[in-house]
């Protein structure tokens, strides 16, 4: 069958705007995005009256990139995954471009060229999103070379360090671990070869360690993160202010509206911070609660990825729900002195149209992915169900795959 019968086939099946949809990670994204708003109204407006001279700024532009992000994510629940195939190369050219023009534009934000337009978009957020969807259909297309190390890990290498590099020049050293890690989990997944993987592993713990040295910021977090598991009270002052914002919850917080820490010193409590606010204000039950949340949307994601119709889909889904769920752990670990400083969003929660919009985009694949789920697979694809190297099928709780075998209904299929 070929490429583009492929691709039209499980469109013509989807019916309905809602028919085949996700009910429970739609619902988990819906809750997640108006919890996110209760909290990022909490957290903001004081920083927002002493920034902008007005309370309600930083809301209000949420709430616009959050119309952005409803219309991104409808849009893309209705567009074929399988068209990304032809589309991905232009799109990650222009990613390219957008990343080289950050650099050249030099527009400095918190010691930082991530941004364009005045600190209104950053580049970054979408070259994650859009190195998922590219990494996806290379490796998707290259599934039966990936044992061979020159056009394997490699051509990998080169993917990864043009867009890593990129962003680790603006500088933003979580986005480009968090592009690496991914890079690292779809090339397993794919079913790369392991001493290609442990060499992976290890080439990325030398370069990350070589960076740490030439980087002044990198040096300075890891030795602050250090110094903080020896002793909390020689931590950096950021993670020390997320400590007392902590301890001040307690079980069940202080309510919402009621938070300390966000009027006396912790640093950006719309964006980074957030998740301090909401345990000092919820407590650790709600610190549970938006974990959970996190691990449900974590968990649909899985289950869409073993219905996915082709390796193409599995690869894209789990993909992006590790991309959110890793977002989700750095910050909240961040802030418990679990990892050095990294600056990155919590996903839906915090304050920033470029985030939100790219997880809100993921979240539109995803669903696209949920709808042709349970569509006939073609012969060549069905072998993904067992040279993965890790069988989604367990997410599901379905019985696992212990040797390589077509159900009749494939073989009737397949011929």
């Amino acid at each position: 069958m070929s490429d583009r019968s492929l691709a039209k086939r499980p469109a013509s099946k989807q019916g309905g705007p809602l028919r085949g949809m996700d009910a429970p990670l739609l619902m988990t994204v819906i809750t997640l995005v108006m919890f996110g708003l209760i909290m990022l109204y909490s957290a903001s407006w004081d920083y927002s009256r002493t920034q902008y001279d007005s309370p309600t700024y930083m809301f209000v532009r949420q709430l616009m990139w959050l119309g952005i992000g409803i219309v991104t994510a409808f849009l893309l629940s209705h567009f074929d995954y399988h068209h990304w195939r032809r589309l991905i190369v232009p799109i990650m050219g222009l990613t390219i471009i957008l990343l080289i023009t950050v650099l050249l534009m030099k527009e400095m934000r918190l010691g930082a060229k991530r941004s364009l337009y005045q600190g209104s978009y950053q580049p970054s957020e979408l070259a994650k999103l859009v190195t998922i969807l590219y990494l996806s259909v290379w490796l998707y297309a290259k599934r039966q070379l990936l044992h061979d190390i020159s056009l394997g890990l490699i051509p990998l290498g080169v993917i990864l360090g043009v867009v890593g590099g990129l962003i680790y020049q603006q500088p933003d050293l979580s986005a480009a671990t968090t592009v690496f890690i991914i890079g690292g989990l779809l090339f397993f997944l794919a079913g790369g070869d392991l001493k290609q993987i442990f060499g992976l592993l290890a080439i990325a713990l030398v370069a990350g360690w070589l960076v740490v040295q030439v980087s002044p910021t990198g040096q300075q977090r890891v030795t602050d993160f250090v110094a903080g598991l020896k002793n909390l009270t020689d931590a950096s002052y950021h993670v020390q202010r997320s400590f007392a914002a902590i301890v001040n919850g307690g079980w069940f917080g202080v309510s919402i509206g009621r938070g300390q820490a966000k009027f006396t010193g912790l640093p950006v409590p719309p964006t980074d911070s957030i998740f301090a606010v909401i345990v000092e204000e919820l407590g650790f039950i709600g610190a549970v609660f938006l974990i959970g949340l996190y691990a449900m949307l974590v968990w649909r994601g899985l289950v869409i990825a073993r219905r996915a119709p082709d390796m193409l889909g599995t690869l894209l889904a789990t993909g992006l729900v590790f991309w959110i769920g890793i977002e989700a752990a750095i910050n909240m670990a961040v802030m418990v002195g679990l990892l050095p400083f990294a600056g990155n969003a919590l996903p839906f929660i915090s304050a920033g149209g470029s985030n939100l919009v790219s997880s809100l985009a993921a979240i539109g694949i995803l669903i696209n992915i949920s709808r042709q789920q349970g569509e006939t697979a073609t012969k060549e694809e069905e072998w993904r169900a067992y040279s993965a190297a890790i069988d989604l099928r367990g997410w599901n709780r379905r019985r696992r795959v212990s040797r390589p075998r077509r159900t009749p209904g494939i073989e009737r299929f397949t011929g």
